[in-house]
């Protein structure tokens, strides 16, 4: 695992729920991969867990990586919360179901694969990397507006 990758994802939702979309920027020394994609009808917390759910796919093989997201939701569920609500067998503090288990579950299955560390970076606030997927993730919600 000598790679070291930087990923940035991002979700973005016209309307709460509404039309979603997710951008995703792989770089890799000189080379950059984008991806994104979208809903027609969703959440923007579904979406910023999307955005993570499909970067991690898109890795071939296990590799060390720095993700960065300007979402507090998938940060704190990933250090914070997620081993709790697995010891709870999925139920938050308030013993309610956890939302978007389906994501959290996959999310946790992937990046289990890997080696990562977790960034949160404030969204809008110059980050290249980030501006970039805030942008593929606006038109990955544009194309489900439209439809």
């Amino acid at each position: 695992m000598a790679e070291r990758i930087m990923i940035y994802t991002d979700g973005a939702c016209k309307g709460n729920p509404g039309p979603g979309g997710w951008g995703v920027v792989l770089r890799f020394g000189n080379q950059v991969k984008e991806l994104l994609g979208g809903e027609a009808n969703t959440t923007n917390n579904r979406m910023e867990l999307t955005a993570a759910i499909e970067a991690l796919k898109a890795l071939r093989r296990p590799v060390s990586a720095d993700v960065y997201t300007d979402s507090q939701y998938v940060i704190k569920g990933l250090e914070q919360w997620l081993p709790a609500w697995k010891a709870r067998g999925w139920q938050t503090a308030d013993k309610k179901p956890v939302k978007n288990r389906d994501l959290w579950e996959l999310l946790d299955e992937l990046a289990a694969q890997h080696q990562l560390s977790w960034h949160w970076v404030k969204g809008h606030s110059g980050n290249p990397g980030n501006t970039r997927a805030d942008a593929l993730a606006n038109e990955g919600a544009d194309r489900f507006s439209r439809s």
